[in-house]
Order: structure tokens, then sequence, then C-alpha cells
């Protein structure tokens, strides 16, 4: 029989204590709130519990003997009243927005729906549709982290599934699976890449969207989030949670940090017309942004259909426990915020200043670990490129766009990519920022892959159902003479060419490197932009027996070694004339300081520089040639009494002349200074 008395409003969510389990939930404006018991099938409610109201709106109760496994859910009961922005419905079973775990699939219905039928409030329960939330006791991580610094990282960016769905390597029962992730191949192949940090996409539990399923789509890239806390069940071998502690405790051990995408932006429950799931009815008011003066009315700046509403204690309150949980009890090392611009919105607009922005800044555990902001949404004023504080760092997509317009071989491009290479100066040195506060990167999860990029002029995504209007168009693409799949030597050696072009830009430019998980071998979607419903081949990586044997994969090991070996690239500062240790001098083809005019010729599809390190007496000289036309060049006069030497090309041979070279057209060149006898590998 069990027994119930008060308990504690805190901690939130369910807590083991001694032979019972103590429930705390917020519902500030709840008449009544009911902890739901359910039988081990997660079919039956067997217990329905009153929960007893504290000040400030917590909810709580103690139930024993209760213990580890034990399947749960609450009913808050109250108005209903969708103009006053309030959705209390006792027959909607809700999940613990601070579930550790959860039993059962989520399975749409119209049982979901307060609103259903339209204005009138539904009487049906929905408790045999929701997953149902799970006690859980889960000891916090213990094992060592790699704590790399940023002027070392190199980011892969890679979805769970996608990544070793295909894997030969990998055990059939492992493959899509956190557990893939520590297999000793997958490690193997990030550490001959040079990766040192693994940034995987959403895996926080998540569902798809009605509109995709019906379609017999799902929301594969997981931006959809039912649970800020539980790890995605269908990523686990086992149901066990621990299974990611234990793929981050072999990633460490391997000298490989974890980071997650993470969406605390919006959440499954949508808008108006979206389901019931979990904050909705527990404080719909609270937990997200509305109109003012009408509360029914929720502001979209995710165009997902509703935007959590960080101004909130309890909201805020909620995404910091969230970051904690998964830093001090998962052992992540940091993460990447999915349109981090509204986390730093109040009602006027972006604040550099918001309560979230310090409160991670000051928090012993956030503070300690790698933060990243994608610095855009679709709200007012919504792109803030360059306005976070540090220690954040950003996604630049100035950078990606950039890099691809100039080797399309678009004109006057010149200054900014200048810019761009050299750290992007004018979007971060401005409020006391360095270099390594830009995320540089070619492709990401969202658009062409690097293989379509110089595939495709055009995005080809009729398969997600939309008649091809989703998606960017503006890709800044080509295809190189086809459009699409090609045989033809010509298009395909200039399209890997073309690849290694914007690779060598990417890991020697200032800033941190990401590529895309697939970029190293040349993974495509077939012109998909927006592959983000598409869980099949398209999205999961077409691995062969021996992957180091693809030119890209061994291309992308030089360009890492090479950056490793000039501290340049790890300076925190920017480099100005005034430096004491490193100098760059940008030059024209005759091997001469580059004037003023020339940076504006529109013509001018070529970029050289040299980069000096004076405390180590080395020097890389780094030539860009986007025309379609070979261009002589003349080497400066190496610094130190060395000479230089021909450390990387994205050609297959090269044309040295004693002090001159013919630059191959659509090409890229690095020479390192060499001193009597020193060679730099």
């Amino acid at each position: 029989m069990l027994n119930s008395r008060r308990g504690s409003c805190r901690p939130l969510g369910s807590t083991v204590i001694e032979d019972g389990v103590n429930f705390a939930v917020y519902a500030p404006e709840a008449k009544a709130v009911y902890l739901c018991l359910f039988d081990t099938s997660g079919h039956s409610e067997i217990a329905r519990i009153s929960m007893y109201l504290h000040e400030g709106g917590i909810w709580s109760v103690y139930v024993s003997p209760l213990n580890v496994g034990a399947l749960y859910g609450y009913r808050a009961d109250g108005e209903y009243s969708s103009p006053k922005g309030k959705l209390f419905n006792v027959n909607k079973l809700l999940l613990d927005p601070y579930a550790k775990d959860l039993q059962g699939e989520f399975t749409w219905s119209e049982r979901h729906f307060c609103h259903m039928p339209v204005g009138k409030l539904s009487h049906s329960d929905n408790a045999i549709d929701m997953p149902k939330s799970k006690v859980v006791s889960i000891a916090k991580y213990e094992g060592q982290k790699p704590n790399i610094p940023w002027s070392r990282t190199v980011i892969y960016e890679c979805h769970v599934k996608g990544a070793t769905a295909r894997h030969p390597e990998v055990l059939r029962t492992l493959r899509g699976k956190f557990s893939a992730l520590c297999e000793p191949s997958f490690i193997s192949h990030l550490k001959f890449l040079g990766v040192t940090t693994l940034e995987l996409l959403p895996v926080h539990a998540f569902v798809s969207e009605q509109f995709l399923t019906t379609k017999g789509l799902t929301n594969y890239w997981g931006y959809n989030t039912l649970s800020f806390f539980i790890p995605h069940k269908a990523y686990l071998c086992s149901a066990d949670i621990r299974e990611f502690q234990t793929m981050v405790t072999s990633l460490h051990q391997a000298g490989i940090e974890v980071i997650l995408d993470v969406v605390y932006n919006h959440t499954a429950e949508a808008g108006v017309d979206g389901p019931t799931l979990s904050l909705k009815g527990l404080n719909n008011q609270g937990y997200y942004r509305s109109v003012a003066g009408q509360p029914e009315v929720y502001i979209n700046d995710t165009g997902c259909g509703n935007t959590l509403n960080i101004d909130d204690p309890y909201a805020l309150g909620l995404v910091l426990d969230s970051l904690r949980y998964w830093v001090e009890t998962m052992g992540v090392d940091g993460f990447r915020f999915d349109l981090a611009t509204i986390l730093a919105r109040n009602s006027d607009g972006f604040n550099r200043y918001h309560a979230f922005l310090q409160a991670v800044i000051q928090d012993p555990i956030l503070q300690q670990v790698k933060l990243i902001a994608e610095p855009w949404d679709i709200g007012p004023g919504g792109y803030q490129l360059g306005a976070f504080p540090a220690p954040w760092r950003e996604w630049n997509d100035k950078y990606r766009d950039t890099v691809r317009r100039f080797w399309r071989g678009d004109q006057s491009v010149l200054p900014d990519l200048a810019k761009r290479i050299h750290g992007s100066h004018d979007l971060f040195e401005h409020n006391l920022r360095g270099p390594l506060s830009s995320i540089n990167f070619i492709t990401s999860h969202d658009g062409f892959t690097l293989a379509d990029w110089v595939s495709y002029e055009h995005k080809h995504n009729e398969a997600n159902g939309e008649q091809n209007l989703d998606g960017h168009g503006a890709n800044h693409s080509m295809n190189c003479g086809k459009e699409g799949f090609s045989t033809d030597p010509k298009v395909t050696s200039l399209r890997l060419k073309m690849q290694k072009n914007a690779l060598l830009t990417l890991f020697l430019s200032k800033g941190i490197p990401m590529i895309a998980s697939g970029s190293e071998f040349g993974h495509s979607q077939g012109g998909n932009n927006n592959a983000y419903c598409q869980d099949n081949r398209s999205n999961w990586l077409a691995w062969k027996s021996s992957q180091f044997n693809h030119s890209l994969t061994f291309f992308i090991k030089e360009l890492v070694t090479l950056r490793k070996q000039f501290d340049a690239f790890a300076h925190p500062f920017y480099i100005h004339t005034d430096d004491s240790r490193f100098s760059v001098h940008w030059l024209n083809e005759h091997g001469e300081p580059m004037q003023p005019q020339q940076w504006h010729e529109a013509e001018r599809q070529w970029l050289v520089y040299m980069l000096v390190d004076k405390q180590q007496q080395k020097a890389l000289l780094i030539m860009f040639n986007a025309s379609k036309e070979p261009l002589n060049m003349v080497f400066p006069t190496p610094p130190f009494s060395a000479q230089w030497q021909l450390a990387l090309t994205s050609c297959k041979s090269a044309d040295v002349i004693e002090h001159s070279i013919s630059i191959s057209p659509q090409s890229s060149w690095v020479f390192t200074s060499v001193n009597e006898g020193i060679t730099h590998g």
C-alpha cells in the first residue's frame, strides 16, 4: 500500500529518498495537480495522488514505498480559456519537465489537443498515447575530461544515427546508436583526421511533427524537443540512459570532447493548434512567449509554432538546470545553441546583457564548458553575428558565404575574404573578442554537403514533400559543368579540386574550423539542401571498407597537421602591425604588397598572403586562385634567409620555378619557409 505526504518543493522532478520518491512540479495557476502512477507496462494508471501546494506555485508529494523504475505523469486541473492563455486540462497526462528518463512511445492522436473540437474543451484522455516519465537515479559523471583549449579545437559535426548507420566495421546491433560512436573504428577515424571535438546534432528526446508523419517522413535532425533532460531513446541499444555516459567516457579516454547541439528556443508543443504534452498544461503563459495583450497568440520567432520564454525565472531555471545536468551527470564538454538569439531576447529585442547570458557566465559549472551560439533566428533583430559576449563563440555564416562565393568565381570578394580568413575582426574585435570567437565552416548539417556544393547549382528537395519550396535559395554553389551526378573525369576532377580548395581555406584561416561529417569522403544528399526529414541513405554516411583511402580524408589530415605547426592559428588576438611576434602580409602576383586599388579590382580573383612567426622564425605562404586562368606568381623574398618549399596544394602536381610559379586555374597552394636542412612535414 502506498503512503503519501507533503514532501519537498526542491528539487523539481522526481528524487529517490530512502524507500520513496519525492515529486515536485511548478504549476503556479493550477487549482489542483495530481501525480499519476502507472503499472510496469505504462498502460494502466494504478494511482492518482493529490499533490500539495507550496508558496511560489510549486506542488509536491512524497510517496513510499516507491523506487527507481516507477512510471508516472502529472495532471493539472484549473481554468481552461484559450483567450486567456490558460490550458489546464485534467484529462491530459503531462510529461514531467524534469524527467530524467521515460518509457513508451509517443503517438499522434487528437487526444493530445485541448482545442479539439475547435473552441471546446477536449475531454479525451491522452495517457494511452503518451510516454511515461520514469524515476531514475544516475550517478554523476566521473570520467576525466580532455579540456581541449579553443586554440587547438577542430570540430566534427555529425548526426548520431547517420554517422554509423552504414558503417561496415560497426556491429549491426550498434549502428546508429550512441554506442557506435565509441567503437574503435569510428574513434580511430576521428583521430586520423585530427578531430578534437565531436558536435552531435540534437540528442534530447524529440518527436516528429504530425505534418511529417502523415507524409511518411520523420524529424531526422531532431530539432523538436520533447524533454530537455532525456537522451533520445532511439539512439540507445538497451533503453539504459547510462549508455550515453559510456559513450562520453570512451570518447574522453581517446582525447575527444563531446558537444551537444541543443534546442532551448522552442518545444514539440508547437502553437495554438499544437498538442498539450508538458509545459503547456502546467504554466502555458510562463513557459511560452505570447503577443502583448493577446495571451492566446504565440510569438513564433522560431518558425516552429512557439518560443520558450526565457524571461520567466522558471523557464530560465529549466534551461540552466538542464545544461548543468548534461555537464555534471552526462559528462558533456559544451553546447551549440540552436537559434541562440532567442535565448537573449527580451520583449524589446536582443540583449547581450540578458539574464540567461549573465547566468551562464557566472555559473561555476557552465562557465567551464564550450559555448557556441547560432547567432540568428527569424524574429525581429534576429541576426546578431558578433554581438554575443565573451566567452561565447559563434557560427560565422559570413565566413561560409564569402569563401563559397570566392571559389565559385564571384567578383569583388577579396576585401571580405581577407577579413574572414584573418578571423573576422570586423565582427568580433569591437567588443574585446579575438579570432577564436569565430566558428568557421563551409558546410554544416543545414544546406548542401561539401560534395553537393560543387555538384549542384540548384536545390533538389522534392523528396521533402514541399514542392521544392523549402530550403535556402542562395547557396553560392556550382556544378562544375553538369548538374548532379557525373562520371566525366573533367567534372569529377574539378569537383575534387574545389572541395580541396574550400578545405584548405578553412583550415588555414584564423578561427575554429568545423567540418560536417562526410565531408572527408564526398558524401552527397543528392542536392537536397534541407534534408531534415530524410531518415535514409541520403543522410546515412556511405562508409567504405577503409575510409582512409579517400584523398579528402588524407587531405584533411595533412591540413590539420600543418595548422598545428603554426602557432599563429592558435593566437587568441588579432594580428596588427604592432604585434611583437606575428605579422601578416597581403601580396599581389608580383610578390609585392597589395595596393589599395588592387583590393577593389573586380576581375582580381586571386589572393596571396604570407603569415610570419618571428619568434619561431618560420612562415607560411598561401595562394588562392579562383579564376579560370593560370596565374604567374612571383615568390616574395622568404624571411629569415630561408627558402620556400611546397607543403600542400589542391592540384595533383606543381610546376615550381626557382623564383616564380604558374598557379593553375581554380587552385590553392601552401608553401612553408625552410631553413638550411630543415623541413616542415
